[in-house]
């Protein structure tokens, strides 16, 4: 299983990114699909997730309404479209995978995903 995050930069407050998420190695269809962030000095926490399927997602809530996780299983690749930015948004972004025969997407811990992928650093300056 390998994953690459991609797509972060720097962006003022207010302004939109839209990150990627590039799978390879395995069959992407499999797995439920997380993006989690981690801050400068703080612990990496959950961002959203998007099952199998596409179909249930879950979003942190400080990220409700203005980010939005998808996923295109033909190409393997999975997106975070963030809008709104924050500056508090600011932190590097990985996406995550868990295999599973569940539907649900409801998994927010980072100990549910084994597989991860290099991160990519997002600034937003205020």
């Amino acid at each position: 299983v390998q994953l690459q995050a991609s797509g972060g930069g720097v962006v003022q407050a207010g302004d939109s990114l839209s990150l990627t998420c590039t799978a390879s190695g395995f069959t992407f269809s499999y797995y439920l699909m997380a993006w989690f962030r981690q801050a400068p000095g703080k612990e990496r926490e959950f961002v959203a997730s998007v099952s199998r399927g596409g179909g249930n997602i879950v979003y942190a809530d400080s990220v409700k309404g203005r980010f939005t996780v998808s996923r295109d299983n033909d190409k393997k690749l999975g997106y975070l479209q963030m809008n709104g930015l924050r500056p508090e948004d600011t932190a590097i972004y990985y996406c995550a995978l868990k295999r599973t025969i569940l539907t649900q997407s409801n998994y927010r811990s980072q100990n549910d995903y084994p597989y991860w992928g290099q991160g990519t650093l997002v600034t937003v300056s205020s």
